[in-house]
């Protein structure tokens, strides 16, 4: 029999044996000689020690010669030197096959006894891993140990016997069977769970490195409402933003630390910023599906609210950065400082952040003056604001009385001895004041907010930082005489929903509005008439060309005339409404009866570009003007241009107050915490002289008492004005003032047409149905003056100072030529006539006031054009011609209409 140079074949087969000869391996015959093994094998290393060198043999057998071999040729066990039989090699058969062939006997049969326990040895030499096995598979395991104890199963030596190993089924490790082999050693496991540890250990300690504590504040959290202020600077009028107002920390009573310590964090002066077992219940509540839980502590939850970065999400990831931030923030805050902040920021419902918006909401005190019942009460809320503040609305108060409750349990355990009986003697919740669920911009309040929102714009706070910043914002508004603006216009009865009044009240001594009617309630309408209206000043824009005039140097003695139509440049004619003879007026007559001829010749003497510079320095818009006149020339002098109620209110403020002009304002002052942001602009201009304001004031105040402005008498104090009346009635002004005051008022009516062809509805003025400027609008100025004077002295306006030359504007009359033979009786039924009752080429806004109007009849200052007596084709024949003008502006297309 021949040996591979490895050894046998492994699984003990013969050569010659079914699969014995296997491709690609080498094979030689060896005739004697032991088999080789491989190198390194530790049975060839435990004999090499045993018999002390490589080419040692084992005792009793020649070196070189041929093991001794059974008579079937299998190999015999030699003798061990200590007198043991070896063991056969592995495979080798246990004894010769009766048949004398290698598939004979036991070769056929079951496998010795000897070869298992060789395999058991291999196995278990395998796990232990002793020696070096530089060999793989299982070639290199069989035999790995060297020689094994002799013996068969149960003998001695062998598997199971006296002196040899224990058996495979004994229990040795080796040998587990079934569903014990798939349960891992217990060092592993601990092992395992070590180092899972460590490695979870470490990275949190890495995270925990790798969070910074939060630099920058949350807006929400630092952001306060601001609010706006009547202008006596106590009385609130809006809240603007969030309600909070930040307190210090020795602003908070004891009791009121107390009370909230006690129902949110009782360990909060001890703690590290966090509740071990209260984050374990959340954490478990998360991840077993059950509904999120807080388990935050008081620097949790101030962490949460205060610092930028940390959302209100109910997360894992978000939970353990704000763990790892709140033990930071403990270790660099005070508590006093975390709790300040925290109490700064927290909701307590009612639109109520912090402590002290909370006192004002619930009990109209500051956070100073809370009881201890008060303070348990809010400290109750801080667990569900909004829940609470539903159910009290509800009026279901069963939620916050026990949550009361348990905020006095929690100040009795903080402290027995001063809040232990507190539940005995005050078991009910404390009254709160009545929720008073009112919009900011309800009623008229909603127009001086957005009055207030829109000069704060353009003086560089924009609507986000008065939201946001805390502001007090000091308005002009005078609260007394906002209420009288509105019983002025009301008092004049119901003109319908079309017809539109507008009233604005300036301080002639400083700009600031003090009063305005704007519309009756901002949630319905949001145009403010008194700010936003811009209508044809009509005859009240008069003023301005006599400013000029006297600034010019001219007289009130001058002679203008009264007779018209007046030709002038680029313009069509100008005429007045009455006939006021063939001669003329001094300015006060003119003034007074508002001509029109009179006002265009003044213009034209002291030129148009010096009337507008004048009337934009008294407040009015440039671009309007110029656009006026542009189109219109000297019919601006007679009151083409449209103006608003607060213009002409703060235009004539430079009679009433020598020749000065403040611009209008409605804010006073802004302040913060850090000082004044924005101060009241107390610059104001000269736009005419004191002696030219003071002449001019004498004129207008012969219109109050002689002339078309009766109907503003004052009893009890001087008073000046002019009035301004749109042909057909169609808008009416009456802007007069007092020393202290300067009023507007304005009124006129719109209704809202369709177009038949296109379906398009557009508003269109219509008649105010006989109201004039002396009339309504006058008498309405009366009411809300008589209020706006309670109290002030009566002041006198300054003397006449009789500034300026005179002037004669009036041309010398010609004489009349010889009347032909043929011509008709100027009896006023001439068509070509143009009479006295007004030409029908003035397209001027202005048709005159006559000597009569005193407060019904007033008719100057429009582009329209009352018609008189003149012939229907004459109308047509000058509406043909003034085809071109009909695309104008709805401000230039009265005359059209």
């Amino acid at each position: 029999m021949s040996y591979s140079n490895f050894g046998p074949e492994s699984g003990g087969r013969p050569e010659g044996a079914e699969g014995a000869a296997r491709p690609g391996r080498r094979r030689r015959s060896t005739p004697g000689g032991t088999p080789r093994e491989p190198q390194g094998r530790p049975g060839r290393q435990s004999a090499q020690a045993a018999w002390g060198s490589p080419e040692a043999q084992p005792p009793g057998r020649p070196l070189g010669s041929p093991p001794p071999r059974a008579d079937d040729g299998v190999r015999q066990a030699t003798t061990d030197p200590r007198g043991r039989p070896q063991a056969r090699p592995y495979g080798t058969a246990q004894s010769a096959s009766p048949h004398g062939g290698p598939h004979g006997g036991d070769r056929q049969g079951r496998r010795r006894p000897e070869a298992e326990f060789e395999d058991t040895q291999a196995m278990m030499a395998a796990q232990a891993g002793s020696g070096d096995r530089p060999g793989r598979g299982r070639r290199a395991r069989r035999g790995a140990d060297g020689p094994v104890p002799p013996g068969g199963p149960g003998e001695p030596g062998g598997p199971g016997g006296p002196g040899g190993p224990a058996a495979p089924d004994d229990g040795a490790e080796g040998g587990r069977q079934g569903w014990k082999r798939f349960i891992p050693n217990w060092k592993i496991v601990v092992a395992s769970a070590t180092v899972l540890a460590a490695g979870v250990f470490g990275m949190v300690i890495v995270a925990y490195i790798n969070t910074p504590v939060p630099k920058v504040e949350q807006n929400d959290a630092v952001s306060q409402g601001s609010v706006i202020y009547y202008g006596d600077k106590k009385t609130a009028m809006a809240r603007i933003g969030k309600r909070r107002t930040l307190v210090d920390f020795d602003q908070i009573p004891k009791h009121v630390q107390d009370a909230v310590i006690g129902v949110e964090n009782r360990d909060f002066w001890t703690d590290s910023g966090i509740d071990i077992s209260s984050m374990f219940r959340s954490v478990w509540s998360t991840l077993s599906g059950q509904q999120m839980q807080g388990g935050s502590t008081i620097t949790q939850q101030m962490a949460r609210n205060y610092y930028e970065g940390l959302s209100q999400e109910q997360t894992i990831e978000r939970k353990v950065k704000e763990i790892f931030i709140s033990v930071k923030i403990n270790d660099e805050l005070s508590k006093e400082q975390i709790l300040a902040q925290y109490l700064n920021t927290i909701y307590f419902g009612r639109g109520a952040y912090g402590i002290q918006a909370a006192a004002q909401a619930y009990f109209n005190k500051n956070v100073g003056k809370l009881t201890v019942q008060q303070a348990a009460y809010l400290a109750g809320r801080i667990q569900n604001p909004g829940a609470f503040d539903t159910a009290e609305e509800k009026g279901n108060l069963a939620p916050t009385q026990e949550r009361y409750e348990y905020a006095l349990d929690g100040l009795a355990l903080l402290d027995p001895a001063k809040y232990g009986e507190l539940k005995t003697t005050h078991p009910q919740a404390p009254k709160r004041i009545k929720h008073r669920l009112r919009n900011v911009y309800g009623g008229k309040v909603g127009y001086m907010v957005d009055t207030v929102l829109a000069e704060l714009e353009k003086r560089g706070i924009p609507e986000q930082d008065v939201a946001t910043k805390g502001y007090k914002i000091y308005s002009t508004f005078d609260k007394r005489l906002m209420d009288a603006a509105e019983t002025a216009v009301r008092s004049q009865g119901n003109f319908g929903k079309d017809v539109t009044t507008s009233l604005a009240a300036v301080d002639p001594r400083n700009g600031r509005v003090l009063a305005f009617y704007g519309g009756s309630n901002y949630l319905k309408e949001q145009w403010n008439e008194a700010f936003m209206s811009q209508k044809q000043a009509a005859s009240a824009f008069k003023p301005y060309v006599l400013a000029a005039w006297l600034n010019q140097g001219y007289s009130l003695n001058s002679y203008t005339p009264t007779q018209g139509p007046v030709n002038l440049p680029d313009t069509s004619p100008i005429d007045n409404d009455h006939s006021m003879g063939n001669g003329g007026a001094d300015v006060i007559k003119a003034t007074a009866q508002s001509i029109n001829t009179s006002f265009a010749k003044m213009a034209e003497k002291v030129g148009l570009e010096k009337v507008v510079d004048i009337a934009v320095d008294a407040g009015l818009d440039r671009k309007r003007l110029e656009v006026s006149l542009a189109k219109h020339k000297y019919l601006i002098s007679i009151g083409s241009s449209p103006v608003t109620a607060i213009e002409q209110a703060g235009g004539y403020s430079i009679f009433a107050n020598k020749g000065k002009h403040y611009d209008t304002h409605v804010v006073t002052e802004v302040r913060e915490s850090g000082g004044v942001v924005v101060k009241e602009d107390t610059t104001f201009k000269q736009v005419i002289s004191e002696d030219a304001a003071a002449d001019a004031t004498v004129a207008l105040q012969e219109v109050v008492k002689t002339g078309t402005g009766k109907g503003a008498v004052l009893p009890d104090r001087p008073t000046a004005g002019k009035t301004g009346t749109n042909n057909d009635n169609k808008e009416a002004w009456y802007v007069g003032f007092t020393p202290q005051l300067s009023t507007a008022v304005g009124m006129y009516k719109e209704v809202q047409k369709r177009d038949p062809k296109t379906g398009k509805v557009t508003p269109e003025e219509v008649r105010l149905n006989g109201i004039s400027g002396g009339s309504v609008p006058a008498a309405i100025w009366k009411v809300f003056m008589q209020e706006a004077m309670k109290g002030l002295p009566a002041e006198q306006f300054p003397p006449r100072a009789n500034v300026g030359m005179d002037e004669n504007l009036v041309p010398r009359p010609l004489p009349k030529p010889t009347p032909p033979p043929q011509e008709w009786e100027d009896n006023g039924g001439n068509p070509w006539d143009d009479g006295d009752r007004g030409n029908p080429w003035d397209e001027g806004p202005d048709d005159g006031d006559s000597w009569g109007d005193s407060g019904s009849g007033d008719t100057g200052g429009t582009e329209d054009l009352q018609m008189g007596g003149r012939a229907a084709h004459d109308k047509a024949v000058h509406d043909k011609n003034d085809k071109n003008d009909k695309n104008e502006t709805p401000a230039a297309r009265r005359r059209d209409q």
